[in-house]
């Protein structure tokens, strides 16, 4: 089947374009399907584990789903909202001189940064829910009993107007802009990096609120953390070395749609597309279909060899 009649499909195209608006909503998406399904069913089929172990880390998968999608949409979609706003009319928010002087690449690294980084900034309330909806979790699905009644404070958070004119604000400012000039080149980076750090960030405030709550059983909690910390650790280690090692025939491929869209004045946001798709399909192929079964027997191995250690 010839490729190229794909690659400049409208579909295809729009579907591209789409996922560059709304990269984040894209992940979660993407994230939260997974979570209820492939990773659950996975870890239920890992072989020599107890079965409590089990409840709790498909708890963990679909509360973290979840909260991840919830949180993440209600905080994501204002804010592309707002680039797409200023995208459209820029000579409205932006500045004279920030037209005139920030290179398109530049412009497109901020405002792809802006929107994924939301994943980054939301990562430590996200943590706290999906830790705090896992006992209940557990507890309906599996008739798990907590140790204690659960009791919880619901903190919402509103976002008003004016977002377009904060976000233009960061595009203005000038240190902002010399460092989007100086790594503009960097830009099919970008979305691996800000997924890499958000995860490292979720795995290690989870961590912490799973160590602290007093809704999960006491030894059930050093499995639980071992299995993030080594399902994030591989995914990420095993994600950058594929994705590295799968960089020459994605440069040649990104060339290549280049070239049979270049009349296209979207073909900047097309790209923009498939360097979010990329990572996104790889980190989450891995930490939702490759590793739970081995993240949950080796966690459960080494809280037992620990334990044992300890007496």
């Amino acid at each position: 089947m010839k490729i190229a009649p794909i690659l400049s499909n409208k579909l295809f195209l729009k579907s591209l374009e789409k996922i560059s608006e709304h990269g984040t909503s894209f992940a979660a998406a993407t994230s939260l399907v997974l979570s209820l399904g492939l990773r659950p069913a996975a870890i239920n089929s890992t072989p020599n584990v107890e079965k409590e172990n089990k409840q709790y880390a498909m708890s963990n998968s679909i509360s973290s789903g979840l909260m991840k999608f919830a949180i993440i949409e209600s905080v994501a979609l204002p804010v592309e909202h707002a680039v797409k706003e200023i995208d459209k009319n820029r000579r409205v928010f932006l500045s004279p001189e920030t037209i005139k002087n920030l290179p398109p690449k530049a412009y497109k690294l901020i405002t792809q940064t802006i929107k994924l980084g939301v994943g980054l900034l939301t990562a430590i309330p996200k943590s706290v829910l999906t830790v705090a909806l896992i006992p209940i979790i557990t507890d309906k699905l599996f008739n798990v009993k907590k140790i204690v009644e659960e009791q919880s404070s619901k903190k919402n958070v509103s976002f008003t107007g004016g977002l377009q004119n904060t976000v233009a604000k960061i595009i203005d400012n000038k240190k902002i802009q010399k460092l989007a000039i100086k790594y503009q080149d960097k830009d099919k980076d970008i979305a691996k990096h800000i997924t890499a750090g958000t995860d490292v960030l979720l795995t290690a405030a989870s961590a912490f609120q799973i160590n602290r709550s007093k809704d999960i059983k006491e030894n059930r909690k050093k499995a639980l953390i071992y299995n993030n910390v080594i399902s994030t650790f591989i995914t990420l280690g095993l994600g950058y070395g594929i994705d590295r090692l799968a960089k020459g025939k994605t440069d040649k491929f990104i060339e290549k749609f280049k070239k049979i869209n270049s009349a296209d004045s979207k073909v900047g946001k097309y790209i923009e597309g498939l360097n979010i798709v990329r990572p996104a399909i790889i980190f989450a192929a891995i930490y939702y279909a490759v590793l739970p079964m081995f993240s949950t027997y080796m966690s459960e191995k080494i809280d037992k060899a620990v334990n044992a250690r300890v007496k």
